[in-house]
């Protein structure tokens, strides 16, 4: 650009405006007014080794540091000319004019300000476990180091076992992901406390809401198995619990739940009800495998041999389980070709036989088998190395 005099005196550009006007327009040009303690955007300009020039709207460029930008040459991707970056104002305007900024401190800030969000909104976030002592679990929040205690970790608790048991099983946490709430924080203090069990309890209590809206009765779904009582089996759906009746865990009986699941069991269930007032969502077992008398037909025929076990003796005779669901009656004169007066004469509760069907009747739940016709077929010295067989 050059400049000429005018007529009046004044000296102009190429574009007639005089240095009055230029300086003017510079003056009332809109530059970003920095104050210690922001934290704003900028775009790196260029970086050696005293630091880092960036851009950040200011009449020149801010400055970062070098050691005030160890977070970046520790990172995964280091900083290049024309990426932006959220730059801290230490100072904003030294002696040559330009603010002092750093990097470092832009992300412990940004970090702390997540954490104050959090804490005030008290919002399930997730978090990586970065390090363990023996109190609890570190948690890593943007740069900003959270305490997770011992009793406030899910199925861990501090009185479960010996001091090295615990220490083995924080450790084993070390690089996982977690769900968590912040429940307190002092910054000053440079303290934050989360809390992995009220961050689950609310979650739970989020999904078992939802859950209670979607289910439905005769839908089916898959679970895991929490707890086994007297009564029945608790099933996790997916943040909310149901519960399998004793009488709904299988179509044989059952004395107790731990006969059938135990807790871990990955099962698929059937909705019998749900109670949006109540809270509880009653599930089967047993009708999400289909009802057994159903098949009968097509695995059963007459004539056929099949193997079953005396589970109950009786005056009349004695019945045998086929398979879950599905049990059938010897008559006393299908026991044996001689005459008995009870059954107890030719079995016991809990033999394994070689049976024979001779009756089918699923519409009635009927299923006739014979003892007697079995042994004729087979002939007494296969039928008892069948037995055997059967036995072991």
């Amino acid at each position: 650009m050059t400049f000429t005099k005018s007529y009046s005196g004044h000296s102009t550009d190429d574009n007639g405006q005089t240095m009055q006007e230029l300086l003017e327009a510079e003056e009332s040009m809109s530059y970003a007014v920095l104050r210690r303690g922001d934290v704003v955007e900028g775009s790196v300009v260029a970086i050696d080794r005293e630091g880092i020039l960036v851009d950040i709207g200011g009449k020149s460029e801010g400055h970062v540091p070098a050691n005030e930008a160890t977070s970046v040459a520790s990172g995964e991707a280091p900083l290049k000319v024309g990426d932006t970056v959220l730059v801290y104002v230490v100072q904003p305007e030294d002696t040559g004019g330009g603010a002092v900024l750093s990097v470092d401190r832009a992300r412990a800030e940004r970090g702390w300000r997540k954490v104050q969000r959090l804490f005030e909104t008290q919002e399930i976030f997730e978090g990586e476990v970065v390090d363990y002592n023996k109190g609890g679990l570190i948690v890593s929040i943007d740069g900003v180091r959270g305490f997770l205690p011992s009793s406030q970790v899910m199925g861990l608790r501090a009185d479960a076992g010996p001091e090295a048991q615990l220490d083995d099983r924080l450790k084993e946490m070390v690089g996982r992901t977690l769900r968590m709430k912040v429940v307190e924080m002092n910054r000053r203090r440079n303290r934050v406390i989360l809390s992995e069990r009220a961050a689950m309890q609310e979650w739970r209590s989020q999904q078992k809401e939802r859950l209670l809206g979607e289910l439905a009765p005769g839908d089916v779904r898959r679970g895991i198995i929490t707890s086994v009582t007297a009564f029945g089996a608790f099933v996790d759906l997916g943040g909310a619990d149901g519960l399998i009746h004793l009488s709904e865990l299988s179509w044989d009986r059952v004395d107790h739940p731990s006969e059938v699941v135990k807790p871990g069991d990955e099962v698929n269930v059937y909705v019998m009800n749900v109670d949006p007032d109540t809270k509880k969502i009653g599930l089967s077992l047993r009708r999400a495998q289909g009802e057994p008398w159903q098949r009968v037909t097509g695995r059963y025929s007459l004539g056929q041999l099949v193997t079953g076990r005396i589970t109950k003796l009786t005056s009349f005779g004695a019945f045998a389980r086929l398979e879950e669901g599905i049990e059938g009656l010897i008559h006393v004169s299908e026991l044996s070709d001689r005459r008995i007066t009870h059954p107890r004469e030719v079995v016991r509760e809990g033999d394994v036989l070689t049976l024979k069907v001779v009756k089918i009747e699923p519409e009635r739940h009927r299923l006739g088998l014979s003892l007697r016709q079995a042994v004729e077929e087979l002939g007494e010295e296969a039928f008892h190395r069948r037995r055997d067989d059967d036995a072991d």
